[in-house]
């Protein structure tokens, strides 16, 4: 049998289309019911679905009135408040293509993203870095515009360009993704395929706005099922959360894994009655931290594995939960395959790369900054994503990193993250790293960079005990800390590079 999915029904695109009104569909319908919650210790910051739909309209008005055209591009360079989701779905609402990043970039890196997508304007909160280039709005005139007469949804192509994100950049430059309004019809397939969400569901995830994960899973998604989503304020910490799940009646809790690991830090986490399941994206969850977070809440963890070019696509869920070292399954309504070097579906148990089929509506358009590289990704009509895994029998799939991270042990192929799992346990370890390093230019070894107090000795005691010898570690380097992108991910890329400069 081929590593591929079941041949999916293909959906239909609806047209006249706008992804804004998709999402806030329900709006008139659910009233004064409470759409999202921005999260303090001292308490919260609550919007209806009514006025949340009111605002959006009005943010659009008042872009409008601000002389863009539709499809011009706008940079949000905005924290976690509400005035990103009211920029973000206000732009959208009329026309115009939001640009999404992270506020934690610096001011040459935002006057590159000008300088590559001449964006017409900029909203910018106090203290977050934009360029000087464009014209910008403050954030303060955002909730101005609230009470501005709301704008009519720009209706259309549902395959035209709908807003901008940028990818992780973990093993190479960040791409400036460009996503259609069809986008959010893809994400009803993790409704059931991930979530098990519901309209009673209170959904609180614990990452920025800014990234993905956090716009889908933790806004547009609550919204178009007429859930609640709940989202930390800026400034509220991992040791925080706990207190607010139970205060908020969290049912569903979204996270990447260093968050669950840091909240694990915490002495005790309280009892969550409420408490359905929790989410995990972004990066491989280690089983440890999988089973510590079951024991301290007694709740299971849904992973998803997914990318920036099309969210999540792969996922466990309530109904259907992941086999122990597997991803889980691709979601219902997928087209997605295992493929050899050749571009042609493994046999199931062989491994290859994942590949989306071009049909996935939540497949991007492009990379707005670098077209021919997109098309490079292609091989015919699948979308290479450059990870590694196998296809087992039942369909379940077991990663086993990037194509790029990959690490190469006497001629055997190793995957770092089934390196950095043999050292979940040992005493002292704070986070790890397996990269591929040069010793000279015939030969390379796994190296581990760790931060923490654990010892070498440890360290390779462990590794004795759970690896085979040519997975085991030949270099042991300890660091302050372990280099992280913008979304919580690993930068293996990082320290590659930093052990090819200094080595």
């Amino acid at each position: 049998m081929l590593s591929l999915s079941p041949d999916p029904s293909p959906i239909r695109l609806p047209a006249p289309f706008n992804l804004a009104a998709h999402v806030l569909s329900r709006a008139e319908a659910l009233g004064d019911k409470i759409a999202l919650q921005v999260l303090r210790p001292t308490g919260a910051e609550r919007w209806s679905y009514a006025r949340l739909e009111r605002a959006v309209r009005g943010v659009a008005t008042g872009l409008a009135d601000r002389g863009l055209a539709p499809g011009d591009r706008v940079l949000l360079r905005l924290g976690n408040g509400v005035e990103f989701p009211l920029v973000f779905l206000g732009a959208i609402a009329a026309g115009f293509v939001p640009v999404v990043c992270s506020s934690q970039l610096t001011r040459p890196e935002v006057d590159r993203i000008a300088s590559d997508l001449a964006p017409r304007i900029a909203v910018a909160a106090d203290g977050i870095a934009r360029p000087d280039t464009i014209p910008a709005i403050p954030a303060a005139d955002i909730r101005a515009m609230e009470t501005l007469a709301p704008a009519p949804y720009a209706m259309g192509d549902p395959d035209r360009p709908a807003y901008v994100v940028y990818t992780s950049g973990t093993s190479g430059a960040a791409r400036a993704v460009l996503h259609a309004h069809r986008a959010i019809l893809a994400r009803a397939m993790m409704m059931e395929g991930w979530y098990g969400l519901r309209e009673s569901d209170r959904v609180l995830h614990a990452g920025a706005m800014n990234w993905t994960y956090t716009l889908g899973t933790g806004l547009m998604d609550p919204w178009t099922a007429g859930a609640t989503a709940l989202v930390p304020a800026a400034g509220v910490t991992p040791d925080q959360i706990p207190l607010l799940l139970r205060r908020f009646d969290a049912t569903i809790f979204a996270a990447a894994p260093g968050v669950y690991r840091q909240m694990l830090k915490s002495p005790s986490i309280p009892p969550l009655p409420r408490l359905r399941h929790g989410l995990s994206a972004g990066e491989k969850l280690p089983d440890a931290t999988r089973a510590a977070w079951t024991e301290a809440t007694g709740t299971p963890v849904h992973e998803a594995f997914g990318m920036s070019e099309c969210s999540t696509f792969i996922s466990g869920a309530p109904g259907r939960p992941a086999p122990a070292g597997t991803l889980g399954y691709p979601q219902a309504g997928r087209r997605i395959a295992i493929l050899d070097d050749a571009g042609q579906p493994v046999a199931r148990g062989t491994e290859g790369t994942i590949a989306v089929h071009r049909s996935d509506p939540g497949l991007f358009l492009t990379y707005a900054d670098a077209p021919q590289e997109a098309a490079a990704r292609y091989s015919g009509d699948w979308f290479l994503t450059g990870d590694r895994a196998v296809m087992a029998e039942d369909g379940a799939i077991t990663y086993l990193g990037r194509a790029d991270d990959m690490l190469n042990a006497g001629g055997y192929r190793v995957a770092p993250g089934e390196v950095e799992a043999a050292f979940a346990g040992v005493p002292g370890l704070d986070a790890c790293a397996a990269i591929e390093a040069r010793v000279r230019d015939d030969v390379r070894v796994i190296a581990l960079v760790h931060a923490g107090t654990a010892t070498e000795d440890a360290l390779r005691a462990a590794a004795e005990a759970a690896l085979a010898r040519y997975k085991q570690p030949r270099i042991y380097l300890h660091r302050d800390a372990i280099p992280r992108t913008a979304t919580g991910k690993t930068n293996r890329r990082a320290l590659r590079e930093e052990w090819e400069k200094t080595h």
